[in-house]
């Protein structure tokens, strides 16, 4: 299998899952277009979690390893991906998604065996996060069911990153013990979540504002922010996403298991557009050199992404928790506008740099 090829495809496929999930999450915040309105609804979070998140986060632990086989987890991600975009039975795309899960699972067992870490070992279970999520969608249970499972996975991956990247400040144990007791009570949430929906949201919420704020007092970010240019940048993506992941966390731990109206959208688009998608701005310019093979310039214009983002956020949570869909809608549309921008603003950039990137290690 011929790395320097597929990765292009899959990165490709990545992408319209990601615009098609947009295109669902707008009709479900009130703009009603069509055609597609119907299946873009109902797979508008698989197509955002695993046909793009799962894709991009396995091809670049595939490119980090540089070993054939474990692109069998993002091709297969992708194809779940186009599975949905096609409108096939909704079992074909979680069978896919599932096998995926095993697949990226597989990768960082290696992981964890070339370098055991506490950071591997809690990227691990991420991996193992996601492939329970999509094995209960595969077993017929409602896609709110394995909701808390992909949150999991995604920030269990950006929490072993961080430590990962942490270790430059040496902390000591009771700081790592703190990370592991949060961690620990998310977990721990989810498993009592199986038995009992409402209490195991509640300590999933818990565990995640203990991180959130763990990650806001003790990542390298801290001390990055007074820094300039993209170093700073990616500080400051970083502390605002750390601040949604605290707004999301509370939300859940207060409202517990809801599973459809305002408040259910408060709590996953804290999570999935403050966090993650902030996370996205701050480490493409480092990831996507390293997967693609392309440099690109930091720019101060990164900032304009970066601040539509979080300003529509603004705007759609407080339509949510003040019961003003009008304000949830305008925010939604200026969250995919915010996105977009970053794809010009990252095209543009790339176009103008001439630096070759740097290799990234095996367990970036």
């Amino acid at each position: 299998m011929n790395s320097s090829k597929i990765k292009y495809p899959l990165i490709l496929i990545a992408v319209l899952s990601l615009l098609a999930a947009m295109w669902g999450g707008l009709i479900r915040a009130g703009w009603v277009w069509n055609p597609l309105q119907t299946e873009f609804i109902v797979r508008h979070g698989a197509l955002m979690v695993s046909g793009f998140l799962g894709t991009v986060i396995g091809v670049e632990r595939a490119v980090a390893l540089n070993r054939g086989w474990t692109y069998f987890a993002p091709a297969l991600a992708a194809l779940g991906g186009l599975a949905m975009l096609a409108g096939l039975p909704a079992w074909i795309a979680a069978l896919l998604l599932t096998l995926a899960g095993v697949g990226l699972v597989a990768v960082f067992v290696l992981i964890v065996r070339i370098e055991t870490a506490g950071y591997t070992v809690t990227m691990a279970i991420g991996a193992a996060m996601w492939l329970v999520g999509n094995a209960l969608v595969l077993a017929g249970l409602p896609v709110s069911s394995a909701v808390g499972w992909w949150i999991g996975f995604l920030l269990l991956t950006v929490a072993g990153e961080r430590l990962e990247l942490g270790r430059v400040l040496r902390h000591g144990k009771r700081v790592i013990s703190l990370f592991f007791g949060a961690t620990g009570i998310f977990t721990a949430g989810l498993i009592i979540g199986m038995f009992n929906a409402g209490v195991g949201a509640r300590i999933a919420g818990a565990g995640m504002v203990l991180l959130a704020l763990w990650l806001s007092k003790f990542d390298v970010a801290r001390y990055t922010v007074r820094k300039t240019g993209l170093t700073k940048f990616i500080a400051v993506c970083l502390l605002a996403g750390y601040f949604w992941l605290v707004v999301g966390g509370m939300l859940w731990a207060i409202y517990g298991a809801v599973v459809a109206g305002l408040i259910y959208d408060a709590v996953l688009h804290a999570f999935f557009i403050g966090f993650i998608i902030s996370m996205i701005f701050g480490h493409a310019p480092i990831i996507l050199p390293a997967v693609m093979g392309k440099a690109i310039a930091f720019t101060p214009r990164f900032y304009s992404h970066l601040g539509l983002l979080h300003l529509s956020l603004a705007l759609r949570v407080a339509g949510d928790l003040l019961v003003l869909p009008g304000w949830r809608k305008w925010g939604a549309i200026l969250n995919a506008i915010a996105i977009l921008l970053f794809f010009a603003n990252t095209v543009i950039a790339a176009q103008q740099s001439a630096t070759p990137p740097k290799s990234p290690s095996a367990v970036h």
